[in-house]
């Protein structure tokens, strides 16, 4: 199997996940698997936060966390074996997983009170903790680059040079663009510009105004989707798969810093 291979089954899937890094693929599966929990949650509690079921914001962040931690997962496979164990990758690690946890328990234990996690800063402790979460989103985001490094550095046998570009700056971007974004939206006194009405479906975007989550949200997603492009390309001839990947890179981030900007102005996503 080649170092950009995908197995063909969902089992195999698994167990290479466990194969690469343990410990994140079980943080993170559990995660996913709590996400469903809290998503049932929401037809036993019907409690509403500004109109919005309390138990939405921990699903969300369940699920997303929980992807960010199998991503890391995944991405680890394509450090040299026997970097695996190295101080960085451990820091990746546990980082993820004590950054992670505290984010979710606070949003969680917020939730099960009726009150908001983010933006909250109505009391002197819900503004002490909503600056601790801000360090804990910081401490997390900033996984990707000690993880891009060994990928760098010390990147897995047959890993192609265009592949491995994708994956250190799909997770570099992810800081950059979803760590910025994310730093410059908790700076406001809330996520939405400008009116705000009605919700995007699933994700519960403004439908009224601008809303800063959509250019997070797409961020955030970048150490997914350039490495995923690299892939679908792989098949074709390396000059191909060069200016795939550097266009894709550059649309992404032309399409964020514009979601961003449209944001700003008070425009709903996606027009």
């Amino acid at each position: 199997m080649s170092a950009i291979a995908i197995p063909a089954s969902r089992t195999t899937i698994l167990s290479t996940l466990f194969e690469r890094q343990p410990v994140l693929a079980a943080y993170g599966l559990t995660l996913v698997v709590l996400s469903a929990t809290t998503l049932s949650m929401q037809w036993i509690d019907t409690r509403t936060i500004e109109g919005v079921g309390i138990w939405v914001k921990p699903t969300k962040f369940l699920f997303s966390i929980g992807v960010f931690a199998l991503t890391a997962a995944w991405y680890v496979g394509f450090v040299r074996p026997e970097r695996r164990n190295s101080r960085a990758i451990r820091y990746v690690v546990w980082a993820t997983i004590l950054a992670g946890t505290f984010e979710l328990a606070y949003i969680a234990f917020q939730a099960s009170r009726g009150l908001g996690s983010h933006f909250n800063t109505s009391t002197p402790q819900a503004a002490i903790m909503y600056a601790l979460m801000g360090i804990g989103a910081v401490v997390l985001v900033s996984t990707v680059l000690p993880l891009a490094w060994q990928i760098l550095r010390h990147p897995a046998e047959r890993l192609s040079a265009d592949f491995r570009f994708a994956l250190v700056a799909g997770l570099v971007l992810t800081f950059v663009l979803g760590g910025g974004l994310g730093g410059y939206m908790s700076s406001n006194a809330g996520h939405s510009i400008g009116p705000e009405s009605g919700h995007f479906p699933i994700f519960g975007w403004n439908r009224l105004g601008g809303d800063l989550r959509v250019a997070h949200f797409f961020g955030m997603h970048f150490e997914q989707a350039l490495p995923l492009l690299a892939w679908l390309g792989s098949p074709l001839a390396p000059s191909r798969r060069w200016a795939i990947i550097l266009g894709g890179a550059v649309l992404g981030i032309a399409v964020i810093l514009g979601v961003f900007v449209q944001a700003i102005a008070g425009r709903p996503f996606p027009f």
